[in-house]
């Protein structure tokens, strides 16, 4: 049954790899696009079809071996061997069962990510800006390009809003794990007596839709200009370069600073305009997907605590799998992959279960 799906997925992998060099296709580049993705994605499936059918093959020669041979030592290789064998053929399964589910096709799109200080004042505001540095490292330890939008800086440090896109293959289906409420417990920087508080910040993590995605009309958007602020309040320059932008029909907003350039802030405002809009359309789905799994949270429940940053005890712990770490300092300087690999796990044991992305 399983070698019969696998050889179905090679012959579409073929089948893909021969329309690609269709002249039709090849002039047509948003279907060359999707073929692209998908016989990368067919791909993967297709070498570990290879490597499986490699390990059925020793698998059978190792079975007949020790069935016919009858020299007891070469008859106790063949049975280790064999032993072996078994062990690494349902390693292979369990791998290929996880590949064969269903790809949540965000999953490999760019991110727009969002972190606002919540409860906590300026000692929320300082947090928000060193989770923006730990993920920053963390992208940057990745190989994914982080790309500032917006921002509002917190009174004493940090901010009180950074808005910024995640660039790189598979980006959201790494970073969507940090959506959610972010708590720290510590004793706060701007205060001198040895209390420990608990402050917030609230990570939104979004897909970046693409024009294919969402239908918004010129008509219906807003343009307002105006100068870019930098921190203090001071003019970073004195053009009307910033863009803010008005969904009209939806009264969503998107605003962009960080380019000189008023297109390049207009391109910036309107992606994530459209990703906004996409996370409104796309909403009830999101809201189903986070019921099912424990790992995520909804696009409409920003409330949900997620983790907790404990600095007097050097604790994190992940209030979605009940997975704790003591290595807190390593953890907010970007070594966070650990935690996202637990959640990714946890996830996919999840997706198991329901059969279906």
């Amino acid at each position: 049954m399983l070698l019969d799906k696998l050889q179905a997925i090679k012959e579409r992998w073929e089948e893909v790899e021969r329309e690609l060099s269709t002249p039709d296709v090849m002039s047509d580049m948003k279907r060359f696009a999707q073929l692209n993705r998908e016989y990368k994605e067919l791909q993967v499936i297709v070498d570990k079809y290879a490597i499986y059918k490699n390990v059925q093959s020793n698998l059978d020669h190792a079975r007949k071996l020790v069935a016919s041979e009858k020299d007891e030592e070469f008859r106790e290789l063949a049975k280790a061997e064999l032993d072996e064998l078994i062990i690494e053929n349902e390693k292979q399964e369990e791998e290929i069962k996880l590949l064969l589910i269903p790809a949540d096709p965000e999953d490999r799109k760019n991110a727009i990510m969002e972190i606002r200080a919540g409860t906590g004042g300026d000692e929320a505001s300082i947090f928000a800006g060193e989770l923006y540095r730990m993920y920053s490292k963390y992208c940057e330890r990745r190989g994914f390009k982080i790309e500032l939008v917006d921002f509002t800086d917190g009174s004493s440090g940090g901010f009180k809003e950074i808005i910024f896109n995640v660039n790189g293959d598979g980006a959201y289906g790494i970073m969507k794990y940090e959506s959610g409420v972010h708590r720290v417990q510590r004793v706060p920087q701007t205060e001198t007596q040895g209390r420990v508080h608990t402050s917030a910040a609230t990570v939104v993590c979004l897909p970046e839709a693409d024009e294919f995605d969402v239908d918004i009309k010129t008509n219906d958007i807003r343009k307002d200009l105006f100068c870019s602020s930098g921190p203090g309040g001071q003019s970073v320059n004195t053009t009307y370069s910033a863009v803010r932008l008005t969904h009209i029909p939806t009264g969503i907003v998107a605003q962009c600073q960080d380019q000189k350039s008023q297109i390049k802030n207009y391109e910036k405002a309107l992606a994530v305009l459209r990703s906004r809009i996409y996370e409104v359309e796309h909403s009830k789905l999101m809201e189903e997907r986070s019921k099912k799994r424990k790992t995520m949270v909804s696009s409409g429940d920003r409330s949900a605590k997620i983790r907790t940053y404990n600095y007097p005890q050097s604790r994190i712990t992940d209030h979605r799998i009940g997975m704790t770490m003591y290595n807190l300092q390593t953890f907010i300087d970007g070594d966070i992959a650990e935690m996202i690999d637990a959640l990714q796990v946890a996830e996919n044991a999840e997706r198991l279960k329901e059969g279906v992305a």
